[in-house]
């Protein structure tokens, strides 16, 4: 996607909000933040939790600092995806964005044996950061390390998988389509990962779209795409959300 900037810049007073944002495909989520940094002219804006430069759907854009400050409560919540699994692939990344590591084969897999796998991945368990995550490590992203082939290794925490639902298996192109209701700080290509070892063929995530966050819904956000129009602007704000609107739709404490 092309990053065209328009002709006029956001000039006119603005006041702290929240935007929510259907990020598409190809762009960064710093990248969502920096075309609504230079739309309104604010330098104070931020986003409550990365999607991969993959990965579409919800993303909760602050702005101002009064919004930045409330981050941290925006970004509580249970996690809602939609994630494809390409099984008997696996690559460097666990996505689609690294190199093929390693292939296999696929066995004959029928709907029983799927869902009793996804059960078996459902409920509290310890995940450890994938080496190519935005996890920091002295101040700077693993994936930066893992770049220049240095792979570091932290410790697991504790997510939860509420729900794991298989929504469809392609058994010609070996796709596994699943719906995922997780706790935050949960990877999905770790998940991925894990799902393929546990049917003895290995996966990597190829899609994957982020469709709630806690109380907020893709459904009600602003197509990330039309930002790069030349009316992005007016769009961002008719979209704009107070903060005391958003803390009350997450059930957190007013300003």
């Amino acid at each position: 996607m092309s990053a065209v900037e328009p002709v006029h810049q956001g000039t006119q007073a603005w006041s702290d909000g929240v935007f929510l944002v259907d990020k598409p495909e190809g762009l960064t989520s710093f990248a969502i933040v920096r075309r609504i940094r230079w739309l309104l002219g604010i330098k104070k804006v931020g986003h409550a939790g990365t999607l991969d430069p993959f990965a579409t759907g919800l993303l909760i854009v602050c702005v101002g600092r009064t919004a930045t400050r409330h981050i941290e409560q925006f970004m509580n919540g249970r996690k809602t995806y939609l994630a494809q699994l390409q099984l008997g692939v696996e690559t460097e990344t666990q996505d689609p964005e690294g190199t093929v590591t390693k292939t296999a084969p696929v066995p004959e897999l029928d709907s029983a044996t799927l869902v009793a796998c996804l059960q078996r991945h459902t409920g509290p368990q310890m995940q450890a950061p994938p080496p190519y995550s935005a996890a920091k490590h002295k101040g700077k992203p693993l994936y930066t390390y893992a770049r220049k082939g240095i792979f570091i290794e932290k410790a697991a925490k504790q997510i939860e998988i509420h729900r794991l639902d298989c929504l469809g298996y392609d058994a010609a192109t070996h796709q596994l389509t699943i719906a995922v209701d997780c706790s935050r700080g949960t990877y999905i290509r770790v998940l991925a990962a894990d799902i393929g070892s546990s049917l003895g063929c290995g996966a990597h995530l190829i899609e994957l779209r982020r469709t709630r966050s806690g109380l907020l819904s893709v459904d009600d956000s602003l197509s990330g795409s039309a930002l790069f129009a030349e009316n992005g602007l007016q769009l961002l704000q008719e979209g704009r959300r107070g903060i005391d609107e958003m803390l009350h739709i997450t059930g957190q404490p007013s300003v």
